[in-house]
Order: C-alpha cells, then structure tokens, then sequence
C-alpha cells in the first residue's frame, strides 16, 4: 500500500526517518566503499554504495516474496526502488547467496553449494578486475586501473538492462545489423522475471522508441529522431525532455547510442516500461515521498500503435469517431482505407501519379532512409522513379525518408508534426486529359490577361521605377552575399559562425527605397525612435495602415556590412514570440536598412530605470518579463536549429508590445556556432560594458553560458530598478558587486526596487534573486544552463543550489579598459554601440 506523508503523523513520520537512518548506517558499517575487487565477494545481507550514495548493489526481496535476488536501487531514498535485476529469471530460495569475481573473469551469483544462478561474460586473459557501482546506477566490470570507467568497461548493466532506464545510460544500436538492447518489464508488480512487454529503439530509417508485447506485435512507437525530438511526440520540447541526445560511438561507425542528460540534477528521474505494457517517466517528489509519474505512454487512443489501420489517420479532436482515411482512400466492407483510384506507375498509360502534401502528422512506421537526396526535389525523384514507393517526406535532421510498404500508425497533432507526401493517382489530384473547349477558353483567357496587363503597364508607369528598384535589389542583395563577405557553411563545418544560409534563399519582403520614405515621412525626425550602434530607427506607417520600425544603417555605424547581413539572415530565420520579428529589408544604392514589427512600448531600458514610468512596472509584469526573454534565450540556445549566442543582451535590446510581453532585438552581434561546438576564442570582443561574463571581457571566450551571465544582470536589473553601470553604493562600485554584498550578508529583500517591495510576491522576487546570483556566478561552469533556468523560474518547488562568489564578479569600465589593451573590441555605452581598437 503506497501511503503518503499525509497519512503519517508527525511522531510516526520522526519514527520512521530515525529507523530509516539507523538502516542506512548499519549497511555503511558494513560495505564503505562502491567495488568489488578480483577474489572479493558480498554475502546476503552486504551491500556496496556509490561513491555519492546514489546507489546500492546487494541482495533484496520484493515485495511478499522470500525469493532473493540480486539488484541494484536507489540508496537514499526510503523504500527500495529497484532498477536493474541480475538474476530475474533465476531467484534463490534461501538468504545463502554469494556474489563476486570468479577467477575465469565474469561476476557471478551462487549460492552456498557453489550452483551458479547468474553470470556475466568470462574475460579470463583481463587481469585483476574490478567491478564498481557508479553514481549513474551502472555497475561496470572493467580491470583496476579502468575501475569505474564505462568508455574502458568489459562489461557493464546498462548494457543489460531490466525494465528501467536511467539518465547518463547509453542505449546502443548497431545500424548494420539493426538491433539494439531492449528493456523488458517485470511479470507483475512483484516479481520481477522477464515479463510480457519489452521497449527497444529500431534504427532502420531513423531511429525509434518501439514497445512490444509477447508477440512481437507493436504497441506504441515515439516516431522518428530528427536530432531534437521524437516526432512522433511534440510533448518531447518540454523541459522534462529536453535532455535526449544521439550520439556516434568513438570506435564504430556502425554504432550509435541514445543517452539522456537530466535538465534538472538535483531531481531524480526515471524512465521503466511497466509490467502492464505502459512506459512511464516519473520524478521523485521529496515532499510527498514517493515517485509521480510526469507522462505515460501510450496515454491517448490515438497513441496505440496503428489506431486506424493502413492509410488510416487517427486525430484525437474528431472524437468518438476517431478514424478517417486519408485523401484518395476510402473504407471498404471490412472498415478499411484502400485505395479509390489505383496508380498508373510501371503501366503504358499517359495518365502520371502525383504527391499530395499531408501536414502536422505523425510518420508512418518502417520507413527507409535515402541518403542520396539532399533535398525535397531529389527526395520526390527517388520515389517517382520507384514504383513501390507510396509516400515521402523531407525532414530536417533526418533527410530523406520513403514508405515502400502499406503507411500504419499515422496520427495527426493539433500542434507540430510533420509533412508527408502521398502518392496518389493523377484524377485524385485534380487532372485529368484538357478538352478542346478548355484549350480555346485558355487561349481567350490569355490575351485578354495580355491586352490587360499592356493597358496596367501604360496606366501605371510612374510606378515602373519602383519595380525596377525592387528588381535591382534582388542583383544587389545577390552580389551582398558574395565575394569576400559569403558567409556560407559547407558540409561539415564546425566552429562558430556568423550565419547560417540555407541556398542562398532568404525569407521576408523586400521593401523600396521610395515606400519607406514615404512611410516615414523622408525618415522625419518626429519619427525617430531611437539610435543604436547600428544606426537611427524610424517609426513609419504603411499605406495598408501597419506600423513599423526602419533600422537604418549609418553611414558612421560602428557596424558593417557583416552585422547587417547576421541580423538580416538571422532573424529571418527565427520564430519565436520573445524575438522581434523582421518583416523585410531595403538595399538600394548606398541604403541598407532592415524593417521591423513596431512594438508600442519600445525598450525596457525607457521604462525600468525612469522614475515616472517603472510605475507600470508592477511585480506581475516583471516577472511575466523576466520568463519572457528566459524563453526566448532558451529558444536561441537550444529550440532553434543551430545554437545560437546573443553576445549583446540587455535591457535597451529588450523591446515591449502593447502588452508588455518582452522581445529580444539586435541580432548584429550574434554568433552560430556549427557542429558539436560548445564555447569559441575571439579577439574582436563585442557586447556592453556591466553585461560580459568575465570569461569573454578578460580572454574572448563566449558560450551559452556567457549570455547566462548577461540575463543574469538583466534579472538583477529588472528586480531592482537600477542599471548596472551607473548603480553607486558606499561599498560597491556596480549593482553585481552589490547584490553579492547583500547575498553574504543575507539581506537580498533589500535588492528589490522599493516602488514594487510592499506589493510585490517576495517569495518569487527573492527566487529570482536566487537565480540571478547562480546567473552571475564568476565560473562559466557553475552557471546554469537557460534551460535549468526556466525550470527553475516555472517551478515554484524547485531546489536552487547555493551561488558560488569565487572571484571579483564584474568589471567597470576602468577595468575594462585595463584588460581591453591591444584587443579589436566592440563595445556598448547603454544604448550606443561601437567599434574600437585600444592600442598597446
């Protein structure tokens, strides 16, 4: 019976932790180290620790059984939550069990007559060996100078799993033979011999996370990894798994595992195939003392594998019904999708099949992957010229993908999914032969449109002008990514770049010269809203009445032509609701400007540290503030299709909408990094005084974690009403060094901005403090990740590590200089930005 801390009184609960603790010191006495060594063993009744007490190793029983078996579990947690078995299918009867080392080299379980029950691989010519627990659950066999190393092991658990998989353990699958390791349940709840359900990634095509039954009929699949997701689950962007990656094995091309990184550390989580067939993900709650189960799969009927059948799509919002075919396919008298018109591939007909687009749904099962086609055009070939092919679909992260077989298990999302292409006959399509009352009615219909578009041609040929300029924008924008300042990324590159271009192509509308005029009245004074680094901004209005932002480059801008063509490319590219939106570009003649939504309350920086309008600032808003700009950096980190740094953020880069929500700007100064790359070496430092992270003001190295440094201060800034650079105590020279002042002294209630204090929620602005102090935190290590961060600004119980001061955690502008000497640096004043070189 699971009983809750509601159920326990306060005495019984003391009771409970006492004999619990006196438990777990009794087996320390015992066994105080985390190994086995070659000619060691434990006895029923011993146990062996990992070095962090994460985990144990002995003999256990479950629950109503006397039968013993060997596992391991999690240490410090009360009851035994068990998550790997080594004898499941072989149990001893009596408390006479012995496990260790044997001397031909494999770990082995026996009992006092010396029968073996369960044994591992023999590795007779290793040496002395060693077999450790680790912090991770994984009890690794390896020789004693690799004692505890799983990339040196001979053996390993996880490698042998029972029904649980846990963070930092490596799936393996080898792609040749198309097989990896499975994860199979227990028989019921109590015994934990192999059961009826099992769990194992299939690589074919992309890999996949597939449950089975006893006989191997499928249950529920994930859908294919595009290197971010599952596609079949669009739940996977949450924070509670976030973490999978797939990774290439160093010694094997033809291998590759799946490992998982807990977001969140310090709350322990697991994933187990139940032995009813479900796979859970729980967390393990310490105010309730026992797991909760975040997700369950599979949790929807249209989750359960094939739903509706063949050609079948399954959408949970068309409920009770469920089912329907899709297009070109109807239900025959067995309730089934079959084809209405067949396909005219192979045959001598002039009638040709055609692709139709289906989109946002989950991808059928068993699909081949086509390596040859890098793009959707090629894609689309590969399947015309092959006549079993009955559908396709270009994925980023995967590529090209076909279905030679019938298309099962297919659901359709309210939100994500992909887009499928089927192959269906030329009359589903809408074809079919042209009569000859059509060709004569297109011909009429053609120089009708002919004489018409003469007739507009003369009519409006004072607009003439303005198309041709458009046109000449196109050469032009074609020429600006040429030459010495293309900024293409060929196969393979790694390292930090300024952009990405996909093709060459890039989105948004090109604007004229005259229409801007126009809309800003010849760039008037009275509607400037402001100057950067890059140049004036202008507020215009369109003829249709929208309104809009003109960034115009200064002829005198600190910035080039280079941070031109990031922020053009790179917003364009980016779609978020925390990230300013470019709706197009201007390049004519010596003109280069960029054309952005108008947002009515323009930056933060006019209302945050303005005595009179931070009065619109209550608690509320700063802090749905403060969760905006985190979302939209984790979306820059990590959510976007490459990992991308700001280098540049603060609270004048920060634009408002009419309803407050925050929007990160200025893209000039913004870095991609390619391939597996995590930080870069720079000498040409760009950013703000009071905003770089240490690491990059002192020797040019940036990484996420220096734009968690940025967002850090911004935090601070936010809470307090004061900017950092300009910020003056008695005993501080900037707002961080303040803010650790009041850290040590524990006084952090005296940070916040006083117009907020009495009606602001303490308990949220003081957490905020919390994680703007790891934020600030003078070793990039200890920082958090953005996406730990929004973990942690969403979750109201949330355990926050303590902030490390470590060194000196900011630098003025004094100092700045200092260290500066003999760098290429571009540099912020609050809202101006610059170029410099600060000679030796």
């Amino acid at each position: 019976m699971n009983m809750g801390c509601s159920h326990i009184s306060p005495r019984n609960l003391q009771l409970v932790s006492f004999f619990f603790l006196l438990y777990n010191l009794h087996v320390f006495s015992q066994s105080n180290n985390s190994a086995i060594r070659h000619g060691e063993v434990i006895r029923d009744g011993e146990i062996i620790v990992s070095p962090g007490q994460d985990f144990a190793l002995g003999f256990f029983s479950p629950v109503n059984s006397s039968l013993r078996y060997v596992g391991i579990w999690y240490y410090r947690i009360p009851g035994q939550t068990v998550t790997w078995v080594a004898n499941r299918d072989a149990p001893l009867s009596g408390n006479f069990g012995v496990f260790g080392i044997q001397n031909n080299g494999s770990l082995s379980l026996s009992d006092g007559d010396g029968t073996i029950y369960w044994s591992s691989d023999s590795f007779p010519l290793a040496g002395n060996l060693t077999a450790m627990l680790v912090d991770t659950g994984n009890f690794i066999l390896a020789t004693a100078e690799n004692a505890g190393d799983d990339q040196n092991a001979l053996w390993q658990s996880c490698e042998h799993p029972t029904d649980t998989y846990l963070p930092n353990m490596r799936i393996y699958m080898n792609l040749t033979r198309g097989d990896s390791v499975s994860f199979v349940s227990w028989r019921t709840s109590n015994d934990p011999s192999g059961g009826n359900y099992s769990m194992e990634i299939d690589p074919r095509g992309s890999p996949q996370i597939i449950s089975w039954d006893e006989s191997r009929r499928r249950i529920w699949r994930s859908g294919q990894w595009n290197q971010q997701i599952f596609t079949g689950m669009p739940q996977m962007r949450s924070v509670f798994l976030a973490g999978f990656r797939l990774v290439q094995a160093d010694d094997d091309d033809d291998v590759m595992y799946f490992i998982f990184n807990n977001p969140n550390r310090t709350r322990l989580m697991r994933f187990m195939i139940n032995w009813d067939g479900e796979i859970e993900q729980l967390t393990w709650d310490d105010g309730r003392l026992e797991w909760v189960v975040i997700l369950t799969l599979p949790s929807t009927p249209c989750q359960e594998y094939n739903r509706c059948g063949s050609y079948g799509i399954c959408n949970s919002r068309n409920a009770p019904s469920l089912c329907s075919c899709m297009q070109g396919f109807e239900l025959n008298s067995n309730n089934q999708c079959i084809r209405r018109t067949p396909l005219e591939c192979g045959s001598n007909s002039s009638r040709n099949d055609g692709f139709q687009p289906i989109n946002g749904v989950k991808l059928p099962d068993i699909a081949t992957n086509t390596l040859s086609a890098d793009n959707q055009g090629e894609c689309e070939d590969v399947c015309s010229n092959n006549c079993s092919c009955n559908a396709y679909a270009f994925i980023s992260g995967i590529g090209c993908l076909t279905w030679g077989g019938d298309l099962n298990d297919i659901e359709e999302f309210e939100q994500g999914g992909e887009t499928i292409f089927i192959r269906l006959a030329d009359s589903e399509l809408g074809g079919g032969k042209v009569s000859m009352t059509a060709v004569i009615a297109i011909s009429v219909t053609g120089a009708i449109v002919f004489g018409l578009i003469v007739w507009l041609i003369w009519r409006y040929k004072r607009n003439i002008k303005e198309i041709w300029n458009l046109w000449k924008q196109k050469k032009n924008l074609s020429q600006l990514f040429q030459g010495p300042y293309s900024l293409d990324i060929s196969a393979g590159a790694t390292g930090p770049v300024d952009l990405s271009v996909e093709g060459k192509t890039f989105e948004g509308r090109l604007f004229s010269l005259i229409s801007l005029e126009s809309a800003t009245d010849d760039f008037a004074n009275k509607n400037k809203l402001g100057e950067g680094g890059f140049g004036p901004v202008h507020k215009g209005i369109l003829p249709g009445g929208q309104e809009i932002a003109v960034k115009r480059l200064s002829k005198w801008s600190g910035q080039g032509l280079m941070e031109f063509k990031n922020e053009m490319i790179l917003i364009a590219k980016l779609q978020h609701r925390n990230l300013v939106r470019l709706l197009g570009y201007c390049i004519e003649g010596e003109e280069n400007m960029l054309v952005y939504e108008y947002l009515q309350n323009k930056s933060l920086d006019t209302f945050l540290f303005d005595e009179k309008k931070k009065v619109h600032l209550d608690w509320k808003t700063r802090f749905l503030i403060i969760q905006g700009i985190a979302r939209g950096l984790l979306y820059l980190h990590r959510d976007s299709r490459l990992r991308i740094i700001h280098r540049d953020l603060k609270a004048s880069n920060i634009l408002l909408d009419k309803e407050m929500n925050p929007k990160i700007s200025d893209f000039g100064m913004a870095r991609i990094f390619g391939g597996n790359q995590n930080e870069a070496n720079t000498a040409r430092i760009v950013g703000t005084y009071g905003y770089m992270s240490p690491e990059y003001a002192m020797e040019g190295f940036f990484s996420v974690k220096s734009d968690v440094y940025s967002f850090g201060v911004l935090l601070l800034e936010i809470i307090s009403g004061q900017r950092n650079t300009s910020f003056r105590s008695h005993d501080s020279t900037n707002l961080i060094k303040h803010a650790w002042s009041l850290w040590k002294d524990v006084k952090p209630e005296e940070l916040i901005d006083p117009s907020i204090l009495d009606l602001c929620n303490k308990k949220e602005a003081l957490q905020c403090i919390h994680i703007g102090m790891l934020c600030v935190q003078f070793s990039a290590v200890h920082r958090p990740t953005m996406s730990s961060v929004v973990y942690m600004l969403e979750s109201e119980s949330a355990s926050l590590p303590l902030p490390t001061q470590g060194e000196d955690m900011s630098l003025n502008s004094a100092e700045m200089d200092l260290i500066m000497k003999g760098r290429e640096i571009t540099v912020s004043s609050n809202d101006v930005t610059f170029t410099e070189v600060i000679g030796r």
